[in-house]
């Protein structure tokens, strides 16, 4: 355990520690982001797999020598396949934002859980392309319940004093699964028969289950509780818990303030575009809209076919996406967790942010100038590509 620490407010101090209960309890939590950046690690490079439900694109990337770089990819209901975990992603947390308010984190964490899991076996055993999207369509319900409440139930679990770090543990979580779904993909790869895919997509089973099981023994998160129930007592005695002290009281009569105002507030969508909230309202959307045009889940899902589009073979390619996506952007987002709350949000935020900008310049340049629509690029300037998407990786991870 983790020596206590004391963060004052208006009203009195916050008093507490990281308790392992909310260590463990957090630690399930996040495994909804193992199995976010599980999906995000696909298995679109691989051969067997695009020979079996995307043909055309198997054809024009093995045979014809003809088409341009750029249009090998160019598939319809291969970016039905892709898209469609986020069309459904962004579908269902309309959906969740109600479910966690009204019925409780707990319940919605549950739900995506379940989610996965069903999206994981179907895409496993998936025998045509319509039960494989219906599979992924299922695997993007869970991120939408899982990205909705996982983030929240883990602010509201952790300490103040080590909240930018346990919240940054749920990236650091996509980093892993991400990880692990490009070093299965790359051992899977050289199974012989062709069936190596479909261990790649099962395996989301297994952090799936986690969860899902994982989240009926997890505990309500004492915001939940008085926001839903009222239920002060019930709230203290969760929030002494979690803290590992009895003296929560100052904590408590802030939630239970917090809670108190927000249901006097009859319109809130009224409120919150008003011109004194219309700094904080604009900078709400924009960091998250701005975040992922970025071009991350461009790197993400596509590592390997970009890699395989410069010249790479499919195993180098499966190998180089776990470095960059993977180890890269796991240690970059394990790095910021231990600085996040001593140098601040901003900090990182400007550092990576300059990263990313002049990595996507290099590397957009070179790309420009060197490859051609036939043919690869140099191996000096698939290094150099490498080596700039590995930096902008990292600038996203902090």
């Amino acid at each position: 355990m983790a020596p206590g620490r004391v963060i004052k407010n208006n009203g009195g101090e916050y008093n507490g520690r990281m308790t392992s209960f909310v260590l463990l309890s957090c630690m399930v939590a996040a495994t909804g982001g193992v199995i976010f950046g599980y999906d995000i690690g696909g298995v679109t490079s691989m051969e067997p797999f695009l020979e079996k439900f995307f043909p055309e694109v198997y054809t024009k990337m093995k045979e014809d020598t003809k088409i341009s770089n750029y249009c090998k990819f160019d598939s319809q209901l291969l970016t039905s396949f892709t898209s469609s975990l986020y069309v459904a992603g962004l579908i269902a947390s309309f959906f969740a934002s109600s479910i966690t308010k009204t019925f409780g984190r707990k319940p919605s964490i549950l739900c995506g859980g379940a989610a996965f899991l069903t999206g994981a076996t179907l895409s496993g055993a998936a025998v045509n392309v319509f039960m494989l999207i219906f599979g992924r369509v299922l695997l993007g319900v869970g991120v939408g319940f899982a990205n909705q409440s996982v983030p929240l139930y883990l602010s509201e679990m952790a300490p103040p004093s080590y909240r930018g770090a346990i919240n940054n543990g749920f990236q650091f979580c996509v980093g892993i699964g991400v990880l692990s779904a490009n070093f299965i993909n790359y051992g899977t790869e050289k199974i012989e028969g062709g069936w190596g895919w479909r261990i790649s997509l099962a395996m989301a089973a297994v952090p799936a289950s986690v969860l899902t099981i994982g989240s009926l023994f997890l505990p309500e998160t004492p915001n939940s509780l008085i926001q839903r129930m009222s239920d002060h007592q019930k709230a203290k005695a969760m929030l002494q818990r979690i803290r590992g002290t009895e003296n929560v009281q100052a904590e408590l009569d802030d939630l239970i303030k917090a809670s108190d105002t927000s249901k006097t507030i009859k319109h809130p969508f009224k409120i919150i575009i008003q011109r004194q909230y219309r700094p904080q309202l604009v900078m709400a959307i924009a960091i998250p809209f701005f975040q992922q045009v970025t071009g991350i889940n461009v790197i993400s899902f596509y590592a390997p076919v970009l890699f395989r589009t410069i010249g790479l073979s499919e195993s180098a390619s499966l190998l180089s996406a776990a470095v960059v996506t993977g180890v890269v952007g796991t240690i970059s987002t394990f790095i910021s967790m231990l600085i996040v709350d001593k140098i601040g949000r901003r900090a990182l935020l400007m550092v990576g942010g300059v990263q990313m900008l002049v990595s996507q310049i290099i590397v957009g340049s070179i790309m420009a100038a060197q490859l051609g629509d036939h043919g690869g690029v140099s191996k000096g300037y698939a290094l150099v590509v490498l080596i700039f998407i590995c930096i902008y990786v990292a600038g996203f991870g902090w």
